[in-house]
Formats: C-alpha cells, structure tokens, sequence
C-alpha cells in the first residue's frame, strides 16, 4: 500500500494554486464538494480540535476563502461556506490534481490504464461507504 499513498501525495503535492496549507486545502475542498458546515462539524470531520479549526477559519476568512452565515433554519447556528473564490481556488486544485493523475496514467502501458481506470471507480465506492455520516 505504499504505492497508494506515494499516489496520493505526488498528486496532493502537484496542488499547487493558492498556496493553502494541507488543513486549509481539505477544508476548502469539504465545503466545496458538501457545501456549508458548521465549525464544529468541520473539526470533527478533518480531525482537529474546535479551536484549531476556528483560527484556520479565520485566516482563511481573511484571504477571502470563506465566510460566515447564518443557518436558514436556525438564525443562532453560524455556518461556514466557501465564497466564489473559494469555490474557484477549490476547482483549481481539483484540476491540478485531476492532471497530475491523468499524467501519471497516461504514462502507463495500454493494459495498465485499463486495469487503473476500473480499479477507481471502485476505490471511490468503497471510500464513500466507508465513511461515517456528517
């Protein structure tokens, strides 16, 4: 499995727009793909303590990447969500690493391709259902 995460991080690393911080960079990227959160939700979800998560939201607030809302549902809820410039920075940083994979693929032989490009799917499914429900 060392190649998995040799994977991960050529292509983590190939992520290059905006220049966030790996917590930033997963944090903008859970909005982007679930939308708005509550801070506390977002700390649990990425492994970090509550006031850690407050100070990197912040700072990002502050580069513009997110702001704070009030929930529809419940005026005294503040949810996070990510401003069209996250959303844009967020899309970026897919492509580059949508690139990066597809470079390293295309480097593969024929049978090789194949047998990756079925392999993913599959990957993402089990990923999906292994995850606990925000």
């Amino acid at each position: 499995m060392i190649a998995v995460e040799q994977l991960a991080r050529y292509v983590r690393l190939r992520a290059t727009a905006g220049g966030l911080s790996t917590a930033a960079s997963s944090t903008l990227g859970r909005l982007g793909r679930q939308g708005p959160q509550r801070l506390t939700a977002l700390a649990r979800s990425e492994g970090v303590s509550q006031p850690n998560m407050t100070q990197l939201i912040t700072r990002m607030e502050r580069a513009g990447l997110v702001r704070r809302v009030a929930d529809d549902s419940d005026g005294r809820v503040v949810l996070v969500e990510a401003t069209d410039s996250g959303l844009e920075l967020f899309r970026a940083r897919h492509a580059e690493r949508s690139a990066a994979l597809g470079h390293l693929i295309d480097r593969l032989s024929e049978p090789e391709q194949h047998a990756v490009k079925a392999a993913l799917p599959a990957l993402a499914r089990v990923i999906r259902e292994s995850q606990p429900a925000d």
